[in-house]
């Protein structure tokens, strides 16, 4: 009998609680929008991105190559006199013009060789003076019968004879002006001196003796190669109209010199596959020296509807190079991209966007493919933020 009712007794209670439960949300109204919100699940996070709209523009083409400096003129300064150096007006290194004195040899040689050759001059025409006057009396002797024909032939002999020695002497007092000349070194054009190889002083020959060296600079030749295959490019592009080419040294952004495409080689080179080509710069401020490596770059044409993208929007996989755009729902979407060239801080994006992207420009560590992102307006003159994948 205790047994029974203990089973009882715990059957009953087992009812009242399921009861209970069953009428909880009647006693106890307020219970379950508190419970409703306890068991909602959080909203998802939405990170914060700077975002960039596609820059569509035209652009200019270019190709760029290595390139090194030549001078259009550059001269060996020697003499053609000997004799010793008495003077160097022009330092080394200075810029000349036409014209300039930049070497005097001692003349002193040439001004006494330059003054007997005028005094034989001098002297040669009085004897052909006195010899033609000699011939005209002849002619009135030999028709009055006075004067031998023979006699007459030998005063006409004399006066042909000195006519040649006059002749003679004239040539040689050029002669000696020449050489006279010779001892003043002028620069044949515009430039800048060399270092000095003949001090003052120094007794130099006439064969051989090297001064210095005189290089125009005002315009300066870039020679450079171009591959075969960008040959009908550049061709299509002189045919066209002047082709500018533009210079810049090494680390710099900014042409400082231009010029124009002048020369293209008639052959190509069978073991490069390149030509020779080269441009005529400006070279107003004299910066640019024989020799100077630097890059030059040719204006092909103008490339319309180019798409660009700021720099620091790039991020790098083992597949190449991607951009994160804003898409539907404000997701994340991964775009493969293809790199073009670069404009200052923006690069051009020939395959794989579309002009009206949205182009995540920050945080791109902490985003992926698929994650929600909240799009922050661009702020005018707002650095690139910091950890960025390029």
């Amino acid at each position: 009998m205790p047994n029974r009712k203990l089973v009882v007794s715990v059957a009953l209670i087992a009812v009242v609680a399921a009861s209970a439960y069953a009428t909880k949300d009647k006693w106890f109204p307020g219970a379950k929008p508190n419970q409703q919100a306890a068991n909602a699940a959080p909203a998802p996070f939405a990170m914060p991105v700077p975002v960039a709209a596609v820059v569509k523009k035209s652009i200019p083409i270019y190709y760029e190559y290595s390139a090194r400096t030549e001078a259009i003129s550059s001269v060996t300064l020697q003499a053609k006199v000997a004799g010793y150096i008495q003077a160097q007006p022009a330092a080394d290194g200075s810029d000349v013009k036409k014209g300039d004195l930049l070497y005097q040899i001692d003349p002193r040689d040439y001004q006494s060789a330059l003054d007997q050759a005028l005094a034989n001059q001098k002297r040669d025409k009085a004897a052909l003076d006195y010899a033609r006057a000699n011939t005209l009396r002849g002619q009135d002797l030999i028709k009055s019968g006075y004067l031998s024909k023979d006699l007459y032939e030998q005063r006409l002999s004399a006066e042909r004879q000195a006519e040649a020695s006059l002749i003679a002497d004239d040539a040689a007092v050029r002669a000696a002006q020449l050489n006279l000349s010779y001892t003043e070194i002028r620069a044949p054009f515009d430039g800048r001196l060399g270092r000095n190889q003949a001090p003052v002083g120094t007794l130099i020959s006439s064969i051989g003796t090297v001064l210095n060296t005189l290089v125009y600079l005002d315009n300066v030749y870039v020679t450079f190669n171009p591959a075969e295959t960008e040959l009908p490019e550049i061709q299509k592009a002189r045919n066209a109209g002047k082709v500018i080419a533009e210079v810049s040294f090494p680390g710099e952004t900014e042409a400082r010199h231009k010029g124009e495409l002048t020369f293209i080689d008639n052959s190509i080179d069978r073991l490069t596959g390149t030509i020779n080509a080269r441009a005529t710069i400006k070279n107003a401020d004299r910066t640019l020296l024989p020799g100077q490596y630097v890059r030059v770059r040719l204006l092909l044409r103008e490339q319309p509807n180019a798409l660009l993208v700021p720099q620091v929007a790039l991020g790098s996989s083992q597949f190449g190079k991607f951009l994160y755009v804003v898409g539907e729902g404000n997701k994340v979407e991964m775009r493969n991209v293809t790199l073009g060239r670069t404009e200052g801080d923006l690069v051009v994006i020939p395959t794989g966007l579309k002009d009206s992207d949205q182009v995540i420009s920050g945080n791109l560590q902490k985003i992926g493919p698929g994650a929600l992102v909240q799009p922050l307006p661009p702020q005018a003159g707002k650095p690139p933020q910091n950890g960025q994948k390029t």
